[in-house]
């Protein structure tokens, strides 16, 4: 990788007036890609209500490493990390182009954080399932950031506190997981755990109050947190984005149904 600035160019990315609203998607089932359902029209008609961004960043559930990264290619694949889907869904790619050159930038404004530029991923079915509703004609450069898997929520909130910055350059921000996510008691129908639909609610709240710390601290929420997060992967994502928000930034859900038994699709803008 060249990290000479020299070499790329930062001038899309200079501040402007406007703030990019940023958003959590709960993105559930790889199937939402190809299905006409609540969610993926929810998804669609969440960019109606934002300006259209320079670029996108994505925190997607599906990219852990040791260490942070960030995509920095010019080209991403389209990955498709499921099996046992429909062929149709294998069949799909989302061609959207990279951003080196904010890539670059995302190392740099997160100041005190080691983020290690990447030209192996690409763009993993939490970021295309997801934009393929949102933009579907893939024009616009999309980059993702990697989940340090060997780091504790207090680590990833403070570092989508760094990239707040990147709200005032025309940039959107996305997280896509799942605010619950059990695999192992998912049921295969809209239906929903009491468990599963008290924890969305507890975290309902707390994002309404601004309860930031309760969020980060989420293993101390009880029984229902411990099945509502079995693992973290697909709840981090949405402390970058609530690490994003301004004081008396209003919250706007545009998701909020708990279905397959354990995968909350709440999903939510702060802007």
């Amino acid at each position: 990788m060249i990290h000479d600035e020299m070499y790329h160019d930062f001038s899309p990315f200079v501040d402007s007036e406007v703030k990019m609203p940023v958003l959590f998607v709960g993105h559930g089932s790889p199937t939402n890609a190809i299905d006409d359902n609540e969610f993926s029209r929810a998804w669609t008609d969440a960019t109606k209500a934002i300006p259209r961004p320079k670029a996108i960043i994505c925190v997607s559930a599906h990219w852990e490493t040791d260490g942070t990264r960030v995509t920095a290619m010019e080209r991403p694949k389209t990955i498709h990390d499921f099996f046992g889907f429909p062929q149709e869904l294998y069949k799909m790619h989302y061609p959207a182009p990279g951003s080196p050159s904010l890539a670059l930038l995302t190392t740099q404004i997160a100041h005190g954080f080691d983020i290690r530029e990447d030209s192996n991923w690409g763009l993993d079915h939490g970021t295309w399932s997801v934009l393929s509703h949102m933009f579907p004609e893939a024009e616009i450069p999309v980059i993702q950031l990697s989940l340090d898997r060997t780091k504790d929520p207090e680590f990833h909130y403070a570092l989508g506190g760094e990239l707040k910055a990147l709200r005032n350059k025309g940039i959107l921000i996305v997280g896509s997981g799942n605010i619950v996510h059990n695999l192992g008691e998912v049921v295969w129908k809209d239906t929903a755990y009491d468990w599963a639909i008290e924890f969305d609610e507890i975290i309902k709240r707390l994002v309404l109050s601004g309860d930031h710390d309760s969020i980060i601290n989420y293993p101390d929420l009880g029984n229902s947190a411990q099945l509502s997060v079995p693992t973290n992967e697909h709840f981090l994502p949405l402390l970058y984005i609530l690490a994003m928000q301004d004081k008396k930034e209003v919250i706007h859900f545009f998701a909020e149904t708990v279905t397959l038994g354990s995968i909350s699709m709440r999903s939510l803008r702060i802007g």
